[in-house]
């Protein structure tokens, strides 16, 4: 971005580590560096290429979280601890969605960045992904999987809003760039901080079992509009009707009107079933990790 980030937080007598992806701005950084008696590191690479899915050596600007955080002097504390490190940056619009899922499987499997506790990320998003991720119950359209393992995963707050011509240059047809959103609002970007919850990994949920628990949210949000019953029916569960009095919840519940916090007991509650022991869905849940990723 234009640096509007890092001179706020330099301006602010924050220690700063700069991660720079274009090489060619790399010399005027380094100059900036050297002239600010060490509240600056500047290292050439892309976090949003961090622990790339591949094979083999990972070249700048693709970066791996181990070595950067050695770089930056960060050890990994317990996850019950106080925040390691804050991280400030702007989503790239044309990634957004794809990286808000690859950074919420490394939360709830605390690999990548979250090795090292409860990271803080400050981000710019769209506001139409903003509205996603605070959406509430029956909000059609907004109301999705990520809504509810964002919510489950993170104190969400909102920072700021900017209109999106403090950002956009380009001129399309005589007009700004905006990326469209036929559905959702989206006039601004949005300065969102996404706070690890301290107590995320109490009860059943497990850094182990956590790619289940996405698998199942996902499941249940395909068709927003189906009876909860009718799903559990489908994992070939008998005693829908009893678990879902024990767990207080209406017996003709939409899947779109439970809270995150109901989807997280409900999987508690079915971790003491045979429907997570079975084969067929351990097979479903790591092709829907594969096709993520």
């Amino acid at each position: 971005g234009p640096g509007i980030l890092t001179r706020t937080l330099l301006n602010a007598g924050v220690k700063v580590v700069a991660l720079e992806s274009n090489s060619a701005f790399l010399p005027n950084l380094q100059s900036l560096e050297n002239s600010l008696d060490g509240q600056l590191k500047v290292i050439y690479g892309d976090f949003f290429r961090l622990d790339p899915l591949v094979p083999g050596t990972v070249k700048p600007p693709a970066v791996c979280s181990d070595k950067l955080f050695e770089t930056m002097g960060v050890e990994a504390v317990p996850w019950r601890a106080d925040i390691p490190v804050k991280i400030f940056g702007i989503l790239p619009q044309r990634r957004e969605r794809n990286m808000l899922w690859r950074l919420l499987f490394a939360l709830y499997e605390c690999s990548s960045i979250y090795r090292y506790g409860r990271v803080e990320l400050n981000i710019f998003v769209s506001e139409k992904e903003y509205k996603v991720l605070t959406a509430k119950p029956g909000e059609v359209r907004a109301y999705q999987a990520l809504t509810v393992l964002w919510q489950v995963g993170c104190e969400i707050e909102l920072l700021h809003k900017e209109p999106w011509s403090s950002f956009v240059t380009n001129l399309k047809s005589g007009g700004l760039a905006i990326p469209k959103s036929r559905w959702l609002p989206n006039d601004h970007l949005c300065l969102v901080r996404l706070t690890p919850q301290q107590n995320l990994f109490t009860g059943g949920l497990t850094p182990t079992n956590s790619s289940t628990f996405i698998f199942m949210v996902k499941q249940c949000l395909a068709k927003p509009r189906s009876r909860l019953t009718d799903r559990l029916k489908s994992w070939s569960l008998d005693n829908s009707g009893k678990l879902l009095r024990e767990l207080e919840i209406p017996k003709n519940a939409e899947t779109r009107n439970l809270y995150p916090e109901d989807y997280r007991r409900l999987f508690e509650a079915l971790q003491n079933s045979s429907v997570f022991t079975e084969t067929w869905f351990h097979d479903e849940v790591l092709e829907s990790i594969r096709n993520i990723n």
